[in-house]
């Protein structure tokens, strides 16, 4: 192989890919990427064996075409990184070694057969869709941090996507809380599909989303799901297992409901947080006729609390949540009202958005305090 370029048709791909590929694998060649030249485009690959990510790039100009090679990822993008903007990159063999040069530096880099660099399987699709990328990374960003983590109950550690006619769902469970989001979608199936996207396949998603209307394309299939741009290509492999049946868990007669702004029901939780317990992070909401009192207190005796003049008439109601949910789920609400609808002391609370155009839907269970 022999190659000229700049430095951005290098570095971009690499930074698209640089995610999944680890400084130390028990595989030495997964610390490596896979740069392919073909018909003008370059392509730089990624993989942990779990997730493949593929960045692309326009080569203007090459000695050579139709060739590959591994290199030490992190190594590489480090030296690209090193090197001024626009700089021209020119990479050679040199015996079993590839050597890059740029103006006056010179870098020796060990490179393994491409041969032991492996291909994820081909996927066999049972559905297909596509969609804005902003909508895939409302969808991600609206569940996402529900999910477990390190949880024995391995098939909560991800996301549950539905595919269905003319709709798309995610739903996340860390089996203490649920988040539930769904937007209509133009999709190849009369049925509903379910699989089960693993965390670090999710995340690694998000990261590689805009937030804007370039379409993205989507194929599912029963252990692969792929998503294809123009500038990349993600795959990753599915977790197995049998999803919750997440329709229980959502209350269905929560009929006390406190209508709050977001903002001052935040802010509340942040002071009233600072002296709760740190292990369980729980506050304590005390609801009565037009009042919500929220109570925290610690170890040391110490406590807090802080009082909210609401618009209610319901039931009185004493409920422990945790904090830290609380706030991670106001966080990702857009609106500028939110709804917090509870049936007694010992049931969930469901909190929903006010007029919001995205239909999403969260739980917290409650805990003793």
């Amino acid at each position: 192989m022999k190659l000229n370029l700049l430095r951005e048709t290098l570095l971009e791909p690499l930074q698209t890919v640089i995610g999944v590929v680890e400084a130390k694998q028990t595989l030495p060649v997964l610390s490596n990427v896979l740069i392919d030249i073909k018909d003008n485009r370059l392509s730089v690959t990624g993989t942990d064996l779990e997730v493949e990510l593929i960045g692309q790039s326009v080569v203007t100009h090459s000695s050579k075409q139709n060739e590959s090679i591994t290199l030490p990822g992190r190594k590489l993008i480090d030296i690209c990184k090193s090197l001024p903007e626009n700089a021209t990159l020119e990479l050679y063999h040199d015996k079993e070694q590839m050597v890059l040069k740029s103006g006056k530096s010179r870098f020796t880099l060990s490179t393994l057969p491409v041969e032991e660099f492996p291909n994820v399987d081909k996927i066999s699709s049972i559905a297909s869709f596509s969609l804005p990328q902003r909508d895939m990374y409302m969808l991600l960003k609206r569940t996402a941090f529900s999910m477990a983590q390190h949880d024995v109950r391995y098939y909560l550690n991800g996301i549950l996507l539905e595919v269905m006619p003319r709709k798309i769902r995610m739903i996340a469970t860390d089996g203490h809380r649920l988040s539930m989001s769904s937007i209509e979608a133009q999709t190849s199936t009369d049925h509903r599909v379910q699989i089960i996207i693993p965390r670090k396949g999710a995340l690694e998603l998000i990261r590689l989303l805009d937030n804007n209307d370039e379409s993205i394309q989507f194929e599912v299939g029963n252990n692969l799901l792929r998503a294809a741009t123009n500038d990349f290509i993600f795959t990753t492999k599915l977790l197995e297992g049998r999803f919750p049946e997440y329709n229980r868990v959502i209350p269905k007669k929560n009929t006390n409901v406190i209508t709050i702004e977001k903002s001052i029901l935040i802010n509340s939780l942040k002071r009233t947080a600072i002296l709760c317990n740190e292990k369980f992070k729980g506050v304590r909401f005390e609801i009565r006729k037009n009042l919500l009192r929220i109570l925290s207190n610690n170890p040391e005796q110490e406590t807090a609390e802080e009082q909210l003049h609401i618009d209610y008439s319901g039931d009185d109601i004493n409920i422990g949540l945790n904090v830290t949910y609380l706030l991670e789920n106001l966080n990702i609400i857009h609106t500028d009202l939110v709804q917090l609808k509870l049936l007694d002391s010992n049931s969930s609370m469901l909190i929903d958005e006010v007029d919001s155009p995205i239909d999403s839907t969260y739980v917290i269970m409650p805990m003793r305090l």
